[in-house]
């Protein structure tokens, strides 16, 4: 588990200042150019542009196609 291929992660960045976020991204970033699968679910839409290749909307329980 230490190194996983795979992270889900359900708002990383709540409740962190603004250090702390950029610290996550930059982590984020890193783990992505290592080749890891993260799957982000957030309500940040600058978080969401800044990290993710794809983006998935749900809307009342329902992925949005």
């Amino acid at each position: 588990m230490e190194d996983s291929e795979i992270l889900l992660l359900d708002e990383p960045m709540n409740g962190l200042d603004n250090d702390g976020v950029e610290e996550m991204r930059r982590l984020f970033l890193s783990l992505k150019e290592k080749g890891k699968l993260i799957v982000l679910a957030s309500h940040s839409k600058e978080d969401i542009v800044l990290l993710c290749d794809e983006i998935f909307r749900f809307y009342k329980g329902h992925l949005l196609i």
